[in-house]
């Protein structure tokens, strides 16, 4: 999955090696899914939806919500670890989305975590959509 990011930000003339920006996050993941539904576009409400929806791979985190709280502008705390977790809406913590790289680190742990799978682009296209435009 990385190696298709990073293929798509080199299509999309995005140097990997600058910042990128929730904006730049979001039209690669939607290059992404659209290259495998034509037509996506990404949506809040649906990255909100997903944002909340429980999962049943794992009882200790079910969904999102569970270690960023239902507010992803506030910070939240590893169920697991006790760590605490910087918030995940870029407009609380502007470094988030920013890093390619860092990015696809946590969709594939977090993912792996919660959903028991990868996610698609589609589903990081609209969860970046929520996060940066609706939360």
């Amino acid at each position: 999955m990385l190696k298709t990011v990073l293929s798509v930000l080199l299509a999309t003339g995005t140097a990997i090696a600058s910042a990128a920006t929730p904006a730049q996050m979001l039209e690669t993941y939607t290059i992404e899914a659209a290259r495998q539904t034509p037509g996506f576009q990404p949506s809040a409400q649906r990255g909100a939806q997903f944002y909340t929806k429980r999962f049943a791979v794992s009882e200790k985190m079910p969904a999102c919500a569970t270690c960023h709280t239902d507010d992803p502008a506030q910070a939240g705390k590893h169920v697991v670890t006790g760590k605490t977790i910087k918030p995940l809406a870029p407009r609380a913590e502007a470094a988030r989305f920013t890093d390619p790289a860092k990015t696809e680190k946590w969709f594939g742990r977090n993912c792996g975590e919660v959903l028991g799978r990868e996610c698609s682009a589609a589903e990081k296209a609209d969860f970046i959509k929520f996060l940066a435009e609706g939360a």
